[in-house]
Protein backbone atom coordinates (compact mmCIF):
# COMPACT_ATOMS: atom_id res chain seq x y z
CA UNK A 1 0.00 0.00 0.00
CA UNK A 2 1.34 3.61 -0.64
CA UNK A 3 1.96 5.79 2.05
CA UNK A 4 0.80 9.32 2.14
CA UNK A 5 1.09 12.36 3.70
CA UNK A 6 -0.41 15.79 4.12
CA UNK A 7 1.26 19.02 3.64
CA UNK A 8 0.67 22.31 3.42
CA UNK A 9 2.80 24.65 0.77
CA UNK A 10 2.71 28.44 2.70
CA UNK A 11 1.80 31.50 0.63
CA UNK A 12 3.54 34.21 1.88
CA UNK A 13 1.08 36.71 -0.13
CA UNK A 14 -1.53 38.20 2.66
CA UNK A 15 -4.93 37.55 1.71
CA UNK A 16 -7.33 40.38 1.91
CA UNK A 17 -9.73 38.55 5.08
CA UNK A 18 -13.41 41.34 3.96
CA UNK A 19 -13.44 41.13 -0.04
CA UNK A 20 -16.83 43.82 0.60
CA UNK A 21 -14.99 46.23 2.54
CA UNK A 22 -12.36 46.34 0.18
CA UNK A 23 -14.14 46.37 -2.50
CA UNK A 24 -16.57 48.98 -1.21
CA UNK A 25 -13.44 51.02 -0.33
CA UNK A 26 -12.15 50.72 -3.71
CA UNK A 27 -15.37 52.25 -5.32
CA UNK A 28 -15.79 55.28 -3.01
CA UNK A 29 -11.58 55.69 -3.82
CA UNK A 30 -12.14 55.45 -7.48
CA UNK A 31 -14.19 58.82 -8.28
CA UNK A 32 -16.73 56.44 -10.51
CA UNK A 33 -19.44 58.74 -10.60
CA UNK A 34 -23.05 57.97 -11.84
CA UNK A 35 -25.70 60.14 -11.81
CA UNK A 36 -29.42 59.61 -10.24
CA UNK A 37 -31.47 57.18 -12.32
CA UNK A 38 -28.61 56.06 -14.28
CA UNK A 39 -29.37 52.00 -15.30
CA UNK A 40 -26.25 50.55 -14.25
CA UNK A 41 -25.78 46.89 -15.85
CA UNK A 42 -23.16 44.39 -13.20
CA UNK A 43 -21.37 41.91 -15.70
CA UNK A 44 -21.03 38.88 -13.84
CA UNK A 45 -19.32 35.61 -15.00
CA UNK A 46 -18.94 31.70 -14.28
CA UNK A 47 -15.25 31.32 -13.20
CA UNK A 48 -15.29 30.60 -8.98
CA UNK A 49 -14.25 33.77 -7.46
CA UNK A 50 -14.19 33.83 -3.54
CA UNK A 51 -16.30 36.00 -2.28
CA UNK A 52 -17.97 37.13 -5.38
CA UNK A 53 -21.35 36.69 -3.82
CA UNK A 54 -20.05 39.52 -1.38
CA UNK A 55 -18.38 41.40 -4.21
CA UNK A 56 -21.27 41.91 -6.20
CA UNK A 57 -23.18 42.94 -3.32
CA UNK A 58 -20.64 45.68 -2.86
CA UNK A 59 -21.19 46.92 -6.35
CA UNK A 60 -24.79 47.22 -6.34
CA UNK A 61 -24.88 48.46 -2.33
CA UNK A 62 -22.47 51.20 -4.34
CA UNK A 63 -24.58 52.37 -7.38
CA UNK A 64 -27.93 52.60 -5.10
CA UNK A 65 -26.00 54.76 -2.67
CA UNK A 66 -25.08 56.91 -5.66
CA UNK A 67 -28.85 56.79 -6.55
CA UNK A 68 -28.55 54.33 -9.37
CA UNK A 69 -30.75 51.34 -10.64
CA UNK A 70 -28.11 48.44 -10.91
CA UNK A 71 -29.02 45.06 -12.22
CA UNK A 72 -26.77 41.95 -13.16
CA UNK A 73 -25.80 41.11 -16.84
CA UNK A 74 -24.79 37.48 -16.86
CA UNK A 75 -21.32 37.52 -18.74
CA UNK A 76 -20.48 34.11 -19.75
CA UNK A 77 -20.39 33.59 -23.54
CA UNK A 78 -21.78 30.28 -24.03
CA UNK A 79 -21.80 29.10 -20.27
CA UNK A 80 -24.61 27.82 -18.52
CA UNK A 81 -25.62 26.05 -22.21
CA UNK A 82 -25.83 29.47 -23.21
CA UNK A 83 -29.43 29.68 -22.55
CA UNK A 84 -30.65 32.36 -20.13
CA UNK A 85 -31.85 29.75 -17.47
CA UNK A 86 -29.12 27.95 -17.26
CA UNK A 87 -26.42 31.12 -17.11
CA UNK A 88 -29.17 31.69 -14.24
CA UNK A 89 -28.38 28.82 -12.28
CA UNK A 90 -24.92 29.14 -12.96
CA UNK A 91 -24.74 32.50 -11.06
CA UNK A 92 -27.08 31.21 -8.29
CA UNK A 93 -24.81 28.35 -7.88
CA UNK A 94 -22.51 31.36 -6.42
CA UNK A 95 -24.92 32.58 -4.38
CA UNK A 96 -25.93 35.70 -6.89
CA UNK A 97 -29.92 35.96 -7.50
CA UNK A 98 -31.87 38.46 -7.47
CA UNK A 99 -33.56 37.66 -3.57
CA UNK A 100 -29.39 37.73 -2.24
CA UNK A 101 -28.85 40.71 -4.25
CA UNK A 102 -31.33 42.67 -4.18
CA UNK A 103 -31.70 43.49 -7.80
CA UNK A 104 -32.83 41.93 -11.20
CA UNK A 105 -30.91 39.63 -13.08
CA UNK A 106 -30.96 40.49 -16.60
CA UNK A 107 -30.03 36.97 -18.59
CA UNK A 108 -31.49 37.74 -22.22
CA UNK A 109 -28.55 36.29 -24.63
CA UNK A 110 -29.88 38.77 -27.68
CA UNK A 111 -27.17 41.07 -29.01
CA UNK A 112 -26.47 43.38 -31.14
CA UNK A 113 -23.57 44.46 -33.78
CA UNK A 114 -21.27 47.20 -33.51
CA UNK A 115 -20.10 49.29 -36.63
CA UNK A 116 -16.58 48.28 -36.65
CA UNK A 117 -15.01 49.12 -40.06
CA UNK A 118 -11.62 47.37 -40.25
CA UNK A 119 -12.06 44.82 -37.62
CA UNK A 120 -11.63 41.42 -39.19
CA UNK A 121 -14.29 39.45 -36.76
CA UNK A 122 -17.78 41.24 -36.03
CA UNK A 123 -18.17 42.45 -32.49
CA UNK A 124 -21.39 42.08 -30.78
CA UNK A 125 -22.30 43.42 -27.62
CA UNK A 126 -25.39 42.43 -24.97
CA UNK A 127 -28.33 44.48 -26.16
CA UNK A 128 -28.82 45.09 -22.14
CA UNK A 129 -25.60 46.38 -21.53
CA UNK A 130 -26.31 48.52 -25.14
CA UNK A 131 -29.27 49.55 -23.32
CA UNK A 132 -27.91 50.75 -19.65
CA UNK A 133 -26.60 53.91 -19.17
CA UNK A 134 -23.46 52.22 -18.12
CA UNK A 135 -21.62 48.23 -17.22
CA UNK A 136 -19.50 47.81 -14.15
CA UNK A 137 -17.49 44.68 -15.25
CA UNK A 138 -16.40 42.28 -12.15
CA UNK A 139 -14.10 39.48 -13.22
CA UNK A 140 -10.36 37.68 -11.64
CA UNK A 141 -7.40 38.47 -13.69
CA UNK A 142 -5.04 35.38 -14.44
CA UNK A 143 -3.02 33.87 -17.04
CA UNK A 144 -5.67 32.11 -19.76
CA UNK A 145 -5.77 28.16 -20.08
CA UNK A 146 -5.33 28.12 -23.74
CA UNK A 147 -2.84 30.48 -24.98
CA UNK A 148 -0.48 33.23 -23.27
CA UNK A 149 -0.34 36.85 -24.54
CA UNK A 150 -0.25 40.42 -23.33
CA UNK A 151 -4.65 39.90 -22.28
CA UNK A 152 -5.68 36.77 -21.43
CA UNK A 153 -8.11 36.00 -18.61
CA UNK A 154 -9.98 39.38 -17.31
CA UNK A 155 -11.99 42.35 -17.73
CA UNK A 156 -10.77 42.88 -21.52
CA UNK A 157 -12.25 39.39 -22.31
CA UNK A 158 -15.13 39.66 -19.85
CA UNK A 159 -15.82 42.47 -22.07
CA UNK A 160 -15.56 41.11 -25.30
CA UNK A 161 -17.10 37.64 -25.20
CA UNK A 162 -18.60 38.01 -21.61
CA UNK A 163 -20.79 40.43 -22.70
CA UNK A 164 -20.60 39.17 -26.37
CA UNK A 165 -23.13 36.65 -25.55
CA UNK A 166 -22.99 32.67 -27.46
CA UNK A 167 -22.49 34.79 -30.70
CA UNK A 168 -19.23 36.37 -29.76
CA UNK A 169 -18.01 33.40 -27.83
CA UNK A 170 -18.68 31.35 -31.73
CA UNK A 171 -16.90 34.52 -33.54
CA UNK A 172 -13.97 34.57 -31.58
CA UNK A 173 -13.11 31.18 -31.45
CA UNK A 174 -13.89 30.02 -35.26
CA UNK A 175 -10.76 31.88 -35.74
CA UNK A 176 -9.03 29.20 -32.65
CA UNK A 177 -6.37 30.33 -30.71
CA UNK A 178 -5.41 33.34 -32.73
CA UNK A 179 -8.89 34.96 -32.37
CA UNK A 180 -8.27 34.56 -28.30
CA UNK A 181 -4.81 35.96 -28.40
CA UNK A 182 -5.24 38.79 -31.40
CA UNK A 183 -8.58 39.92 -31.78
CA UNK A 184 -9.80 39.76 -28.52
CA UNK A 185 -7.87 42.81 -28.15
CA UNK A 186 -8.84 44.37 -30.88
CA UNK A 187 -12.88 43.68 -30.29
CA UNK A 188 -12.45 44.70 -26.63
CA UNK A 189 -11.09 48.47 -28.22
CA UNK A 190 -14.10 48.92 -30.43
CA UNK A 191 -16.27 48.01 -27.16
CA UNK A 192 -14.47 50.14 -24.93
CA UNK A 193 -14.79 53.23 -27.35
CA UNK A 194 -18.35 53.00 -27.05
CA UNK A 195 -18.05 54.34 -23.66
CA UNK A 196 -20.54 51.69 -22.29
CA UNK A 197 -18.11 50.09 -19.97
CA UNK A 198 -17.69 52.44 -16.77
CA UNK A 199 -15.57 50.73 -14.47
CA UNK A 200 -14.03 47.09 -14.02
CA UNK A 201 -13.13 45.83 -10.33
CA UNK A 202 -10.61 43.31 -10.56
CA UNK A 203 -9.48 40.74 -8.84
CA UNK A 204 -6.40 38.69 -8.39
CA UNK A 205 -6.24 35.59 -6.24
CA UNK A 206 -3.48 33.63 -4.69
CA UNK A 207 -2.76 29.49 -4.90
CA UNK A 208 -5.41 28.96 -1.71
CA UNK A 209 -8.17 30.82 -3.87
CA UNK A 210 -8.38 33.97 -1.61
CA UNK A 211 -7.84 37.21 -3.06
CA UNK A 212 -4.61 39.45 -2.83
CA UNK A 213 -5.52 42.23 -4.84
CA UNK A 214 -8.99 43.82 -5.37
CA UNK A 215 -8.49 47.13 -8.13
CA UNK A 216 -11.26 49.07 -9.27
CA UNK A 217 -10.32 50.47 -13.17
CA UNK A 218 -11.99 53.57 -14.98
CA UNK A 219 -13.37 51.90 -18.44
CA UNK A 220 -10.57 53.65 -20.37
CA UNK A 221 -7.99 52.26 -18.08
CA UNK A 222 -9.15 49.09 -18.41
CA UNK A 223 -6.79 48.19 -21.15
CA UNK A 224 -3.73 50.03 -20.04
CA UNK A 225 -3.98 48.38 -16.71
CA UNK A 226 -4.70 44.64 -16.96
CA UNK A 227 -1.28 43.99 -18.04
CA UNK A 228 0.43 44.78 -15.11
CA UNK A 229 -2.27 42.63 -13.39
CA UNK A 230 -2.26 39.80 -15.18
CA UNK A 231 1.57 39.59 -14.22
CA UNK A 232 0.66 39.88 -10.46
CA UNK A 233 -1.47 36.89 -10.85
CA UNK A 234 1.40 34.59 -12.76
CA UNK A 235 2.85 34.78 -9.67
CA UNK A 236 0.34 34.47 -7.49
CA UNK A 237 -1.03 31.13 -10.26
CA UNK A 238 -1.48 27.68 -8.16
CA UNK A 239 1.40 24.96 -8.71
CA UNK A 240 1.98 22.17 -7.93
CA UNK A 241 5.12 20.96 -5.22
CA UNK A 242 6.61 18.89 -7.53
CA UNK A 243 7.39 18.77 -11.41
CA UNK A 244 7.66 15.02 -11.76
CA UNK A 245 4.93 13.21 -10.66
CA UNK A 246 3.69 9.50 -12.25
CA UNK A 247 0.07 9.94 -11.03
CA UNK A 248 -1.79 13.09 -10.22
CA UNK A 249 -5.06 12.34 -8.55
CA UNK A 250 -7.81 15.38 -8.95
CA UNK A 251 -10.65 14.88 -6.51
CA UNK A 252 -12.97 17.61 -8.58
CA UNK A 253 -13.12 18.60 -12.69
CA UNK A 254 -15.36 21.95 -12.82
CA UNK A 255 -15.90 25.03 -13.99
CA UNK A 256 -16.02 26.90 -10.86
CA UNK A 257 -12.17 25.83 -10.65
CA UNK A 258 -11.04 26.42 -14.45
CA UNK A 259 -12.47 27.69 -17.71
CA UNK A 260 -11.77 24.38 -19.21
CA UNK A 261 -11.86 22.25 -15.76
CA UNK A 262 -8.48 21.80 -14.66
CA UNK A 263 -6.69 24.62 -14.72
CA UNK A 264 -3.85 23.76 -17.85
CA UNK A 265 -1.08 26.15 -16.27
CA UNK A 266 -1.01 23.65 -13.46
CA UNK A 267 -1.42 20.22 -14.98
CA UNK A 268 1.56 21.54 -17.50
CA UNK A 269 -1.32 19.96 -20.70
CA UNK A 270 -2.90 22.67 -23.09
CA UNK A 271 -4.01 19.77 -25.84
CA UNK A 272 -4.59 22.38 -28.72
CA UNK A 273 -3.38 21.60 -32.13
CA UNK A 274 -0.38 24.13 -32.92
CA UNK A 275 -0.19 25.07 -29.45
CA UNK A 276 2.95 24.43 -27.78
CA UNK A 277 3.19 22.27 -24.81
CA UNK A 278 4.34 23.09 -21.26
CA UNK A 279 7.57 21.32 -20.23
CA UNK A 280 6.46 21.37 -16.95
CA UNK A 281 4.93 19.76 -14.62
CA UNK A 282 5.76 16.22 -16.24
CA UNK A 283 2.61 13.92 -15.12
CA UNK A 284 2.28 10.41 -16.38
CA UNK A 285 -1.21 9.95 -15.87
CA UNK A 286 -3.89 12.15 -14.34
CA UNK A 287 -7.14 10.30 -12.85
CA UNK A 288 -9.89 12.65 -12.10
CA UNK A 289 -12.63 11.07 -9.46
CA UNK A 290 -15.59 13.18 -9.34
CA UNK A 291 -17.49 16.70 -10.93
CA UNK A 292 -18.08 19.43 -8.60
CA UNK A 293 -22.02 20.29 -8.33
CA UNK A 294 -21.41 24.11 -9.07
CA UNK A 295 -20.28 23.09 -13.02
CA UNK A 296 -23.67 21.58 -13.23
CA UNK A 297 -22.64 18.35 -15.04
CA UNK A 298 -20.02 20.43 -17.57
CA UNK A 299 -17.02 18.25 -17.37
CA UNK A 300 -14.88 20.32 -20.15
CA UNK A 301 -11.55 19.44 -19.53
CA UNK A 302 -12.09 15.46 -19.30
CA UNK A 303 -9.98 15.02 -22.40
CA UNK A 304 -6.76 16.28 -20.81
CA UNK A 305 -7.14 13.27 -18.31
CA UNK A 306 -6.22 9.76 -18.66
CA UNK A 307 -8.91 7.82 -16.58
CA UNK A 308 -12.17 9.11 -15.24
CA UNK A 309 -14.58 7.63 -12.60
CA UNK A 310 -18.20 5.80 -13.61
CA UNK A 311 -19.51 8.26 -10.57
CA UNK A 312 -18.08 11.06 -12.81
CA UNK A 313 -18.91 9.77 -16.42
CA UNK A 314 -22.72 9.52 -15.13
CA UNK A 315 -22.73 13.11 -14.13
CA UNK A 316 -21.96 14.61 -16.98
CA UNK A 317 -24.45 16.64 -19.14
CA UNK A 318 -23.27 16.25 -22.66
CA UNK A 319 -25.14 18.81 -24.25
CA UNK A 320 -23.82 21.61 -21.79
CA UNK A 321 -20.54 20.39 -22.28
CA UNK A 322 -20.95 19.52 -26.10
CA UNK A 323 -21.88 23.18 -26.80
CA UNK A 324 -19.37 24.59 -24.86
CA UNK A 325 -16.60 22.59 -26.54
CA UNK A 326 -18.55 23.61 -30.34
CA UNK A 327 -18.21 26.87 -29.67
CA UNK A 328 -14.41 26.87 -28.70
CA UNK A 329 -13.77 24.20 -31.07
CA UNK A 330 -11.18 22.61 -28.78
CA UNK A 331 -12.67 19.00 -29.23
CA UNK A 332 -9.94 17.29 -27.28
CA UNK A 333 -10.86 18.24 -24.24
CA UNK A 334 -14.60 16.45 -24.28
CA UNK A 335 -12.96 13.11 -25.17
CA UNK A 336 -13.65 10.46 -23.11
CA UNK A 337 -10.60 9.04 -21.13
CA UNK A 338 -10.61 5.44 -19.69
CA UNK A 339 -13.37 4.70 -17.24
CA UNK A 340 -12.93 3.34 -14.25
CA UNK A 341 -15.68 1.12 -12.04
CA UNK A 342 -14.52 3.12 -8.69
CA UNK A 343 -11.40 4.74 -7.39
CA UNK A 344 -9.17 1.74 -6.29
CA UNK A 345 -9.51 0.65 -10.14
CA UNK A 346 -9.08 4.19 -11.56
CA UNK A 347 -5.55 4.74 -9.41
CA UNK A 348 -4.37 1.40 -10.72
CA UNK A 349 -5.03 1.85 -14.74
CA UNK A 350 -3.18 5.71 -14.36
CA UNK A 351 -0.59 3.98 -12.76
CA UNK A 352 -0.27 1.05 -14.71
CA UNK A 353 0.11 3.56 -17.39
CA UNK A 354 2.95 5.01 -15.54
CA UNK A 355 5.39 2.16 -16.82
CA UNK A 356 7.48 -0.13 -14.41
CA UNK A 357 8.16 1.67 -11.10
CA UNK A 358 10.10 -0.10 -8.33
CA UNK A 359 7.51 -0.59 -5.14
CA UNK A 360 7.75 2.31 -2.73
CA UNK A 361 8.80 4.88 -5.53
CA UNK A 362 5.92 5.68 -7.02
CA UNK A 363 4.90 9.57 -6.96
CA UNK A 364 1.84 9.94 -6.26
CA UNK A 365 0.15 13.51 -5.66
CA UNK A 366 -3.26 14.24 -4.71
CA UNK A 367 -5.57 17.25 -5.04
CA UNK A 368 -8.82 18.66 -4.69
CA UNK A 369 -9.02 20.68 -7.70
CA UNK A 370 -6.61 22.55 -9.83
CA UNK A 371 -7.81 26.23 -8.20
CA UNK A 372 -6.43 24.43 -4.65
CA UNK A 373 -2.81 23.20 -4.19
CA UNK A 374 -2.02 24.85 -0.77
CA UNK A 375 -3.10 21.78 1.15
CA UNK A 376 -1.74 18.21 -0.94
CA UNK A 377 -1.38 15.01 -0.20
CA UNK A 378 1.73 13.18 -1.88
CA UNK A 379 3.52 9.64 -1.72
CA UNK A 380 6.98 9.32 -0.04
CA UNK A 381 8.69 9.15 -2.81
CA UNK A 382 7.29 12.76 -3.51
CA UNK A 383 8.17 13.51 0.30
CA UNK A 384 12.14 12.45 -0.42
CA UNK A 385 12.06 14.66 -3.77
CA UNK A 386 10.74 17.56 -2.11
CA UNK A 387 13.22 17.84 0.59
CA UNK A 388 13.70 20.28 2.93
CA UNK A 389 12.13 23.72 1.54
CA UNK A 390 10.71 26.37 4.01
CA UNK A 391 7.18 26.55 2.43
CA UNK A 392 6.48 23.12 3.31
CA UNK A 393 5.15 21.91 6.29
CA UNK A 394 3.89 17.97 6.74
CA UNK A 395 0.86 18.16 8.47
CA UNK A 396 -0.15 14.67 8.61
CA UNK A 397 0.86 11.26 7.75
CA UNK A 398 2.18 8.45 6.81
CA UNK A 399 -1.74 7.05 6.18
CA UNK A 400 -2.59 4.53 3.08
CA UNK A 401 -3.55 6.23 -0.35
CA UNK A 402 -7.54 4.07 0.57
CA UNK A 403 -9.82 3.90 3.19
CA UNK A 404 -11.96 0.57 2.86
CA UNK A 405 -12.82 0.73 -0.55
CA UNK A 406 -12.86 4.05 -1.71
CA UNK A 407 -10.99 7.58 -1.86
CA UNK A 408 -12.02 10.13 0.97
CA UNK A 409 -12.49 13.65 -0.59
CA UNK A 410 -9.33 15.82 0.38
Amino acid sequence: MIAMYRIRQEDATASIEDPHGETARKLRESGILVEKGMRIGIAVGSRGIHALDRICRSVADFLIEQGAVPFIIPAMGSHGGATPEGQREVLAGYGITEETMGIPVAAGMEVEQLDTPGCECRVFLSREALQADGVILINRVKPHTDFHGRYESGLVKMAVIGLGKHVQAREIHKFGVRGLRELIPVAAGHIFSTGKILAGVAVVENRCDRPVHIEVLHGAAIMENEPRLLELAAGNMPRLPVDIIDVLIVDYIGKDFSGTGLDTNVIGRIRIRGEREPEHPSIGSIFIRDISERSHGNALGIGLADVITRRLFDQINFGVMYENAFTSTFLERVKIPVIAENDREGFRFALRCCGSIPVGTERVVRISNTLRTDEVHVSEQVLKDIGYRPDITVIEGPFPLFTITELSTL
